[in-house]
């Protein structure tokens, strides 16, 4: 066994049906006085039934989380706590929610609670994102990770089976980059391999019975595993790709995620042997990218970059921006190699 460093984030889970009724006790247990519970439009009505259940713990409702988390959205919402004299947040929904929690944390280094209603896994990383001027930037502070998360499964079953097959699959290209990651190890692997297979096991079910409780109960837990390899290692070419297309191009987060991960996964799969094998037992295919390309078609998820907007204009932008800073990736990123990838991904060629 090679020789490996884990480093465990300081974080409280709680899952099950009905978990949710222990937020309360969770924002006490952290010494908070006020939350600022945070949504997107879309799940307003969700946030404020939350903040109903706080009572006076509730500073009130801020329901304007926006897609890779604009700047000036951070700044509003900033504004917005300070003046309601929040001294920590309430972040339900996915990605797009937690996220602005963390832009407020960042600032003012305020606890985050996580409630998830999607398969998204922020929620279990130190991982900040904003979107200024064109351009997604990333980066990790601890002071980021929420300091609790609740996992209840119930608040998953109003998720449209759209987005629960995109947004578990934005997922899964969470633990196959874990996988191959030069920060990996073998217990992140074991969370990899076994988050995947809890997702591809749950997903064709939600399809057929978005109500399977049961399924969507394993499909959490797979997120939640999912999540976590991503908040223990380094980004690799398939997110750097992702934030350009989403930062810059504005494409949907969860459908671009799931459109260019087999794509990512091809590119690096000759390189990454370890993390192919790992997948191959998680997919029982022997070949994951091609088998990840077609159950995500199968399960009616998008097939393309550009039906999610992207134009063949905008390839040589892209090209640029995924390779003008080095990063970790199994296999050298090249403007041609990459030219490659994202025109297939483009066209929804055969992977």
């Amino acid at each position: 066994m090679k020789d490996f460093q884990y480093q465990a984030l300081p974080m409280r889970v709680t899952f099950g049906a009905g978990s949710l009724k222990s937020l309360p006790e969770e924002v006490r247990g952290l010494g908070l006085k006020r939350v600022l519970v945070l949504s997107t439009p879309f799940q307003e009505d969700l946030a404020r039934q939350v903040s109903d259940q706080l009572g006076e713990l509730s500073a009130g409702v801020h329901a304007e989380a926006e897609m890779h988390v604009p700047i000036e959205s951070a700044h509003r919402a900033r504004e917005v706590a300070k003046a309601a004299g929040a001294d920590g947040y309430v972040a339900v929904g996915g990605g797009s929610t937690t996220g602005l929690g963390k832009a407020i944390a960042l600032e003012f280094g305020a606890p985050i609670i996580a409630v998830p209603t999607t398969y998204a896994g922020s929620e279990m990383t130190p991982i900040w994102g904003l979107t200024a001027e064109g351009e997604k930037k990333t980066g990790r502070d601890p002071k980021v990770l929420p300091s609790s998360v609740i996992y209840d499964p119930e608040l998953t079953l109003s998720l449209p089976v759209g987005m629960s097959v995109t947004s578990g699959f934005n997922a899964i290209a969470h633990a196959v980059e874990a996988l191959y990651a030069p920060d990996g190890s073998p217990i992140i692997s074991l969370m990899a391999e076994e988050g995947t297979r809890a997702l591809i096991n749950a997903l064709p079910t939600i399809v057929k019975d978005p109500a399977d409780a049961e399924a969507r109960s394993d499909a959490l837990y797979g997120a939640w595993l999912c999540g976590a390899t991503l908040g223990a290692t380094t980004m690799s070419l398939h997110h750097k790709l992702c934030h350009t297309l989403g930062g810059t191009f504005n494409l949907p987060h969860a459908e671009t995620h799931t459109v260019v991960l087999p794509y990512a996964l091809a590119y690096n799969a000759a390189h990454a042997p370890e993390a192919v094998a790992a997948l191959q037992r998680a997919t029982g295919a022997q070949d994951p990218a091609a088998y990840l390309r077609q159950l995500s078609l199968d399960l009616g998820a998008p097939s393309s970059l550009r039906e999610l907007g992207l134009t063949d204009a905008d390839v040589e932008t892209v090209v640029e921006l995924a390779t003008r800073n080095p990063y970790a990736n199994p296999r050298p990123v090249t403007a041609e190699g990459i030219r490659a990838l994202v025109t297939a991904a483009l066209n929804g060629d055969p992977v």
